[in-house]
């Protein structure tokens, strides 16, 4: 495949992939696994949080996605401050730069129009907006390729979140609340799809022909510290998060079930030592997952599955094992209703043990019928991201002989390493 200038299209990726967080590495591959197959002689690069492991792991270029090293880290002194401060100009040029090199941007999955867990303004949405006005400006296509959105209370974040959604050239969503979201928002939606998240695309690891059964009980955990909006109230509500997470565990290992603890970010480490530390049981072990590949494997032979993080869900999910969600946002619950257990949500916020010790009991009980449920839903997921990776070849990639032409949405695209 060529662009039309007749050499291989040049196509950028941008995101915070490679930072410890699985559920975007994960959206990344999927993405990298699409290109490769459709537009093998595509020239990829990424512009990320963690490029050493980007390249390492997926083998093309990658650059810092903030000139400032300790973008993430609170700015106390006056030396931090002014570098954060000095970052912002840095990092306006180097994105511009950056975009200017390609054809196609491509932001895969992620949270990325969501203030589900607190964040900042002038931190990633800051970095997206720049994205996408320099993609408007040089006529560079940016795709929001089967992002997540919420409302947002934070008027700042708010204003930077709907622009870079109206200056990209292409956006579809990973479930209805997304979209509706925006469009609550004033983005203009009526061209945008919905598609099931691009974890969904990824292979599902092969299972044992005769796994051990019973298998463990798959708790996957989570530094949960509530929305953006809940800043004042963080501590409390991690704290009711970790003992009741606790009880539930507790009551587990007293029953004689043996329970893995998973997690999807480097941050939850600490909530599966504070978890391990409590029980205090031989029966709590817990998996080093690298890859959302290691964390369907883990939950594939799991007799069940109660997890927090959202990609937690969607590998156990698409493994196919019987899943209830401690739900903290909207999107685990559009999650679960779509692959037909929208019965099996907790508030990750208001943990009930002995509640939730009753839906586990249900959920076990009819697991065999859930199991049939979800291999049926796994497989429309699969046909509906073929279409979705069909309408990217037709929109952004126009000069491909192989896609057939078709009008393009309200939308916008790139490639290459910045010094």
């Amino acid at each position: 495949m060529t662009s039309a200038a007749g050499r291989p299209p040049r196509v950028g990726v941008f995101g915070l992939l490679g930072s410890g967080n699985l559920g975007n590495d994960g959206s990344l591959e999927a993405v990298l696994g699409y290109l490769r197959a459709e537009h093998p002689g595509a020239v990829v690069d990424a512009l990320c949080g963690g490029p050493e492991t980007v390249t390492a792991r997926y083998g093309i270029p990658a650059a810092r996605l903030h000139w400032y090293r300790g973008e993430y880290r609170t700015a106390s002194r006056a030396g931090a401050v002014a570098g954060k401060g000095l970052g912002k100009l840095v990092d306006a040029v180097r994105t511009a730069v950056w975009v200017r090199r390609h054809d196609v941007v491509i932001v895969p999955g992620m949270g990325v129009l969501e203030a589900t867990l607190p964040l900042r303004p002038w931190g990633f949405p800051y970095a997206l907006f720049l994205l996408c006005a320099a993609g408007r400006l040089f006529g560079t296509r940016v795709a929001l390729v089967g992002v997540g959105a919420s409302a947002i209370g934070n008027r700042l974040t708010r204003a930077l979140v709907r622009w870079s959604a109206r200056l990209a050239a292409y956006r579809s969503y990973r479930d209805a609340p997304s979209r509706d979201a925006m469009r609550a928002m004033g983005v203009e939606t009526a061209r945008d799809e919905i598609y099931p998240d691009l974890a969904f695309a990824l292979p599902t690891p092969p299972v044992s022909a005769s796994p051990a059964r019973p298998g463990p009980v798959c708790v996957g955990v989570m530094a949960f510290h509530g929305s953006d909006d809940d800043r004042p109230r963080a501590e409390e509500i991690h704290r009711r998060y970790l003992e009741g997470t606790i009880r539930f565990v507790r009551a587990l290992t007293e029953a004689g079930r043996p329970v893995r603890l998973l997690t999807g970010d480097a941050v939850d480490q600490p909530v599966v030592t504070a978890i391990r530390d409590a029980v205090d049981s031989p029966l709590v072990t817990s998996a080093e997952a690298g890859s959302l590949a290691d964390l369907m494997r883990e939950t594939a032979a799991a007799e069940a599955v109660v997890a927090t993080r959202y990609h937690n869900l969607v590998c156990a999910l698409k493994a196919g094992t019987p899943t209830l969600a401690l739900s903290y946002a909207v999107k685990s619950d559009a999650l679960m209703e779509r692959m037909g257990l929208g019965a099996y949500c907790h508030p990750a916020r208001d943990i009930d043990a002995g509640r939730l010790l009753e839906q586990f009991q249900e959920l076990e009980q009819r697991s065999a019928q859930l199991r049939r449920t979800l291999a049926e839903r796994n497989l429309a997921a699969a046909r509906r991201l073929e279409e979705q990776f069909s309408a990217l070849n037709a929109i952004l990639f126009p000069a491909d002989p192989a896609a057939p032409a078709v009008p393009a949405a309200d939308h916008t695209h790139a490639q290459q390493e910045v010094s």
